[in-house]
């Protein structure tokens, strides 16, 4: 039997480089970095001095009394989702006929909310903490309060594999749609981890940078924290059709796979076989490749297992394959990265430009992939892929491609 075709009809995100996905993309395309100082309570017991922070959100009009019981991580998820949403065309009329779903990933919890709670009872003393502590906190919350917020009664869950959530999220949507169960997926990542402290527990691996965010860059000196979200529109190529959605691009497919080996030490077969799984899954051959959106954290073993495990796959064509790691501008939103990198690979495929990795200063013989540095460039792009390698080797790549209706 032919499975479903699944395209894109709807796009939304937000991060430190900016409050929705034109802001988002601009800032992409001009290689502007949103890394800044970090400006959290307690900074200065903190080692860490910047990270991809969120200042200012964009206004909404959601329900207060809903809003009571989100916390960050939920709120960021509902605001990306609200944007794709409307772009999307699905308006509160059109919902009841349609099984609409959200599958949200999320790499940590909601620090914030575990934090107030820490204050209230340890420094001010408080008998209990909030109510809904568990509800802000727990990591299904982004896809409960996207769901709650805008309406959405089809399957509902969260996902957390670290920082493949996202990815994650994206092929459980796709199984979901291919399967018949939805209609249309709000599918993507939420995360904020810029409290104290979660980011006091990431100073104790020793793997933050104290500079700035230099993927692939010989100088390069570790990863640097952002908060954020993204979200896209799922659906069915015959649903999208039959109400004349817009169609930015196709999931053509994904591929998943585990190291089973170290928590954060990544092998190179766990990467190599989660890439050969989505071309598999996608019917790509590896000359269909032209951009890549590397998972490039900025750590020194990361990138050359990554460019280790793309010269594996793709041989002598990955000299002609166009790679960049967004993260150099947005940092890394941990659970929600994926689906920023999504954001990128649709607008790349959508507009023919690579999106660059910026702040690279120096060339490493072991990362000698064309990493598209510090500047965006023009290229046609019909197929792009994007990798997510996340702590304890849960590996999972995306593959998009331009619509074609044939």
């Amino acid at each position: 039997m032919t499975r479903p075709r699944v395209v894109v009809t709807g796009i939304g995100g937000l991060c430190c480089l900016g409050r929705n996905v034109d802001e988002i993309w601009q800032s992409m395309q001009a290689g502007r970095c949103g890394i800044g100082p970090l400006t959290i309570p307690d900074k200065d017991d903190l080692k860490t001095e910047i990270a991809g922070e969120i200042k200012e959100l964009p206004p909404h009009e959601f329900d207060r009394r809903k809003l009571t019981s989100t916390g960050r991580i939920g709120l960021l998820a509902a605001l990306a989702a609200a944007e794709a949403l409307q772009q999307a065309g699905l308006s509160v009329e059109d919902r009841p006929p349609m099984r609409i779903g959200a599958v949200t990933g999320v790499g940590v919890y909601g620090g914030d909310a575990v934090e107030a709670a820490y204050r209230a009872i340890f420094l001010n003393h408080k008998k209990r903490t909030d109510i809904f502590t568990v509800p802000k906190a727990m990591p299904s919350t982004a896809a409960v309060h996207t769901s709650m917020i805008h309406g959405l009664t089809g399957p509902v869950f969260g996902v957390t594999s670290a920082c493949s959530s996202s990815n994650h999220a994206f092929l459980s949507a796709l199984d979901l749609l291919r399967a018949g169960r939805a209609d249309a997926i709000v599918a993507g990542g939420s995360d904020a981890p810029l409290s104290y402290g979660v980011v006091k527990a990431w100073e104790s691996m020793r793997i933050l940078a104290k500079t700035g965010c230099r993927p692939f860059s010989a100088d390069r000196e570790g990863l640097v924290l952002g908060d954020g979200a993204g979200a896209l529109v799922l659906e069915t190529l015959e649903s999208a059709q039959k109400r004349g959605a817009p169609i930015l691009a196709e999931l053509l497919g994904a591929g998943m796979s585990a190291d089973a080996s170290d928590i954060v030490a990544p092998t190179l077969e766990g990467p190599v076989t989660a890439i050969r799984e989505c071309l598999a899954d996608s019917g790509l051959d590896i000359s269909d490749i032209d951009y890549i959106n590397a998972h490039g954290t900025a750590t020194l073993g990361n990138d050359r297992t990554e460019t280790s495990a793309i010269r594996e796959v793709f041989g002598k064509h990955a000299d002609g394959i166009s790679v960049s790691s967004t993260k150099s501008m947005h940092a890394h939103c941990l659970g929600a990265s994926g689906a920023l990198e999504a954001i990128a690979c649709i607008n790349a495929i959508r507009d023919g430009v690579i999106p660059p990795t910026v702040n690279y200063t120096e060339p490493d013989p072991e990362c000698d992939l064309d990493i598209t540095p510090n500047e965006a460039r023009k290229r046609d792009v019909s197929v792009a892929v994007s990798n997510s390698f996340a702590f304890g080797g849960a590996n999972a790549v995306v593959a998009f491609r331009a619509y074609d209706q044939a």
